[in-house]
């Protein structure tokens, strides 16, 4: 078994910055596993936003977040990061922590978190 546990979000106002954490664990967990950052907004789908191979192989949505967010793990501490600048009030979700021992990128990941809310203000 994996538990992902995310932590960082908050309030922030429109043009702040917040970090986000998402530190793995269980028996099952390796750092050789693929991670990633999704996030669901009110009323929408559960969106990609970047994901992490344990060589550091990055992916990112092409989308609104490529160069201002920033994804990074450390293996040594079974952490995961996403470094959020210059955010906006439609990056407002539930963001969430996912990882799997096969998949990588966009796809299929096999463990979740319980997620983090980020909010932010105009």
């Amino acid at each position: 078994q994996v538990q992902l546990v995310e932590s960082g979000g908050g309030l922030v106002q429109a043009g702040g910055s917040l970090r986000l954490s998402c530190v793995a664990s269980g028996r099952a967990f390796s750092s050789s596993y693929s991670m990633a950052w999704f996030r669901q907004a009110p009323g929408k789908e559960r969106e990609f936003v970047a994901a992490i191979t344990w060589r550091s192989t990055i992916t990112y949505d092409a989308g609104s977040v490529k160069g201002r967010f920033t994804i990074s793990r450390d293996n040594a501490k079974n952490t995961m990061y996403l470094q959020m600048n210059s955010l906006k009030p439609e990056d407002t979700a539930l963001y969430y922590c996912a990882a799997d021992p096969l998949t990588a990128g966009r796809g299929n990941y096999r463990y979740w978190g319980q997620g983090t809310q980020v909010t932010v203000s105009s």
